[in-house]
């Protein structure tokens, strides 16, 4: 079994809905475990992110860039970065705001430079937006056209749960695609001849 951490922080329940979701569409791949740990957690046990193979690392959008808390979290990593610890894993993020952009990329490219900052390996969103094809606007995957990572909106005060059934869908189709992807990886790896048996 391949591990999968999805890393989170949420204060208004949004960032955490989408979290779940995207952990349905993981967990729905043969050979890989998925779970959710809060960043807050895992800021004061950063070892344990050891035990994973891939992270999913998911934070609503402030002013531009990852919330306070999830900021903790990748600083409280600094003792792995110094030792290289998480070079080679899989990494992917997603990210939250109230506006249809939002600076939502911002928040992808602070956690894509924290990703390569750890030697690790960055897992985009090839999903293509649906509306191209006819889906309805709302119900289309990848509706807010993002492929560095995956993007969702939630408007501003509304419920936790309140988004549009083609982020929904977006978010489990882009944590199959992660958990999909870090099984093909383990798959060549496992059967990558040897040097000394293609010598």
């Amino acid at each position: 079994m391949k591990n999968i951490a999805i890393i989170y922080h949420s204060a208004q329940g949004h960032t955490a809905h989408i979290a779940t979701h995207v952990l349905q569409g993981a967990q729905g791949f043969p050979g890989v475990r998925a779970e959710r740990i809060r960043a807050e957690d895992l800021a004061r046990t950063p070892d344990d992110l050891l035990r994973y193979d891939g992270v999913i690392l998911g934070s609503p959008t402030y002013l531009g860039g990852v919330s306070g808390p999830f900021k903790t979290f990748m600083d409280a990593t600094g003792q792995l970065w110094k030792t290289q610890q998480l070079k080679n894993k899989l990494a992917a993020g997603f990210t939250v705001s109230s506006l249809p952009s939002g600076d939502k990329q911002s928040t992808l490219m602070s956690m894509w430079v924290f990703a390569m900052q750890h030697g690790m390996v960055w897992v985009g969103n090839p999903i293509l937006p649906e509306q191209q094809v006819g889906v309805p606007y709302d119900e289309a995957a990848n509706r807010l056209g993002s492929w560095s990572g995956l993007m969702a909106q939630a408007g501003h005060g509304a419920p936790a749960d309140a988004f549009v059934p083609g982020d929904v869908k977006t978010a489990r189709m882009f944590g199959r695609h992660f958990a999909e992807t870090l099984q093909r990886l383990t798959d060549v790896a496992t059967h990558q001849p040897t040097q000394e048996a293609t010598a």
